[in-house]
């Protein structure tokens, strides 16, 4: 068995717009939005990928995929060597868990935190009715809330421990990959830095496997062990964490980087991407990152770059789709 616990070759999701009358008797095809197109996407055991990109790119789309909720259009998905179909068990359900950007949204106002859990552990028979309270308490423990939370509603906590209730009930399901999409978005900056911490607890003590998906590049170097750059519904650049930092390949990752800003005195914030990111189209013909690229060449109108491994590049690991660098 390999070490690759989730694999994605080739994998797509695309929206289907609604047509109207008019259009039907014209005989015109539904609009497609590929909010993922094509996307190749290893994950091994125990490390925490980073998903970066602007809004709008699929980043969670795709995370949403791989957890089950969409229906994946076409491609290959597979998690732990087993290919995995439309229609998923509730074992493949399990394995698989996401962490959600609004905490407050993903629960349900009208329960308690305590029959949220117990709804989840005797449904899938994680628990017996008479030992459910103590394991209900071992996950509020092992998020760092206190076990009196179990009696109250998500409208009396805070952003930050609504956010902690949210890992709770993904762990209750004792998934080996947890999926995090924008899990600190919407928190202040000193609680951000409680939840990567407590994230990266749960992953060494647990032995976790993570998408961690966020625009924000410092939280996603500080967390990750691999880096994924997505655009437009693919990903245009992945390789370890630092030597992605230190020796970027894709001119699109260039550009998310140089546009970070900078502590040190007398830095200036560099040049980031040009325009408005466009909107997905139901065919791209050529680089689709060509229209604000500022080293594009005619090639890049006519050739769809695939993802390749750096050419001179130590790391095999080291991957990106650009003809000007393979």
């Amino acid at each position: 068995m390999s070490d690759i616990v989730l694999s994605a070759h080739e994998l797509s999701k695309h929206f289907v717009g609604r047509q109207s009358l008019l259009a039907k008797v014209r005989g015109q095809d539904p609009f497609t939005v590929p909010a993922v197109d094509g996307v190749d996407l290893d994950i091994k055991a125990g490390e925490t990928i980073g998903l970066v990109g602007e809004s709008g790119c699929g980043k969670s789309t795709l995370g949403r995929t791989l957890v089950g909720l969409y229906p994946q259009t076409s491609g290959e998905l597979s998690i732990f060597d087993r290919q995995i179909g439309k229609e998923r068990s509730l074992e493949e359900r399990r394995a698989v868990q996401m962490i959600f950007q609004d905490p407050f949204a993903s629960l349900n106002p009208r329960m308690t935190v305590g029959n949220m859990l117990k709804e989840i552990l005797l449904f899938h028979k994680l628990a017996t009715k008479e030992d459910v309270e103590d394991k209900s308490k071992e996950l509020l423990t092992l998020v760092g809330l206190p076990t009196s939370a179990l009696k109250s509603h998500p409208r009396q906590f805070s952003g930050g421990q609504r956010q902690r209730i949210g890992i709770a009930r993904a762990l209750a399901l004792q998934p080996k990959i947890l999926i995090a999409d924008e899990a600190v978005s919407a928190l202040d900056v000193s609680v951000q830095a409680s939840i990567v911490n407590l994230l990266l607890d749960l992953k060494r003590d647990l032995g976790l496997t993570m998408l961690f998906i966020s625009h924000n590049i410092a939280v996603v170097r500080q967390i990750s062990d691999r880096i994924a750059v997505m655009y437009l519904g693919r990903i245009v650049e992945t390789g370890p964490t630092e030597e992605v930092f230190a020796n970027p390949q894709h001119p699109y990752t260039k550009l998310l980087l140089n546009s970070v800003p900078k502590m040190t005195p007398g830095s200036k914030l560099g040049e980031a991407p040009s325009g408005e990111l466009p909107k997905m189209q139901a065919k791209f013909v050529g680089c689709r990152f060509r229209g604000r690229c500022p080293v594009a060449v005619d090639a890049c109108a006519t050739t769809d770059p695939k993802l390749l491994p750096v050419k001179g590049s130590n790391n095999p690991d080291h991957m990106t789709a650009c003809l000007l660098v393979q």
